[in-house]
C-alpha cells in the first residue's frame, strides 16, 4: 500500500541477455516481478499459473527473444501412477524419515547443501556458495514455504524447499548426499511430493522448466501425466 492507501500494482521487466543455463551458446533472458515484497502466497500462486517460478525472494519466468524452448510443467498428483522403476526407489527409500520444518537455518542442512553443490554442480557457480548466498536462495521467501527434512539413522541425507499454493505444491529445489551409492533420492522426493499433495487435498505439483533434449531437464516428463503451459494454456505433453 501506498501512504494513501492505494493497493501498488505490481510491475514487470526484462532483463539482460545472459548465457542461457541449460542451451550452449545461447542467450537468454527474463522477465522479472517487482516490487517483490507484495507479492504473497496468493498472487504467486497466480504467477505460478502463468509460468512463473522463484529464486529466494526473486519472482520471473523466462522472457527469451527468440526462443520459447522452457516449458513450465506440473504432474496432475490424483492422476500420477508410478512406474516400475518408480515404485522400486519408493521401497528402497522408505525408511527415510521426514519432518517439515520452517524456513530456519541448520548447519547440517548447509554443509551437505555444500557437499552436492561441489559434486553434482561443478563449475556451476553455486558451488562456490557460501553461508549467505545459501540463505539469501533457500531461506527468504515471501509466500508460504516450508522445508521437508530426510534422514536414514539419524543422517540427514536430502532436504527440499517446497512452496504451498492454492491450487498446488511448488517444488522449488531439493539437495541430497551425492555419496550414498545406488540411490535415487531426487525420484524418491518427487513422488514423496506427490504424495503429500494428495495428502492436501491439492490437484498439482509444479516442477518448474522443461526444456526438450535438455538432459538436465529429462526426468521431469519421466512423471506422467504431467501438463505443459503452451501457448498460455496448460495441456498434456
Amino acid at each position: 500500500m501506498n501512504p494513501r492507501g492505494h493497493t501498488i500494482p505490481l510491475q514487470f521487466y526484462a532483463t539482460a541477455p545472459y548465457p542461457c543455463s541449460y542451451l550452449d551458446e545461447e542467450l537468454a533472458r527474463s522477465q522479472v516481478a517487482v516490487p517483490s515484497e507484495l507479492i504473497d502466497t496468493r498472487t504467486y500462486s497466480q504467477l505460478v499459473q502463468l509460468g512463473f517460478r522463484r529464486s529466494g525472494q526473486f519472482v520471473y519466468r523466462p522472457h527469451c527473444d527468440a526462443c520459447n524452448a522452457c516449458v513450465p510443467v506440473r504432474v496432475p498428483v490424483d492422476a500420477f501412477e508410478p512406474n516400475r522403476t518408480q515404485r522400486r526407489v519408493q521401497k528402497r527409500h522408505g525408511p527415510l524419515k521426514t519432518r517439515l520444518l520452517g524456513l530456519s537455518y541448520d548447519d547440517a542442512h548447509f554443509q551437505l547443501y555444500q557437499r552436492y553443490q561441489a559434486v553434482r554442480h561443478t563449475g556451476g557457480g553455486m558451488d562456490k556458495d557460501g553461508r549467505e548466498q545459501y540463505e539469501s536462495f533457500i531461506l527468504k521467501s515471501n509466500v508460504a514455504s516450508f522445508m521437508a527434512e530426510f534422514r536414514e539413522s539419524g543422517i540427514v541425507r536430502m532436504v527440499s524447499l517446497i512452496d504451498q499454493l492454492e491450487d498446488g505444491l511448488s517444488s522449488v529445489y531439493t539437495f541430497y548426499d551425492p555419496d550414498v551409492e545406488g540411490a535415487s533420492y531426487g525420484v524418491f522426493n518427487i513422488m514423496w511430493q506427490i504424495g503429500l499433495a494428495r495428502q492436501l487435498g491439492l490437484p498439482y505439483l509444479y516442477l518448474g522448466y522443461w526444456i526438450e533434449g535438455c538432459r538436465k531437464m529429462e526426468y521431469k516428463t519421466q512423471y506422467r501425466p504431467i501438463e505443459g503451459l503452451i501457448d498460455g494454456r496448460w495441456q498434456a505433453l
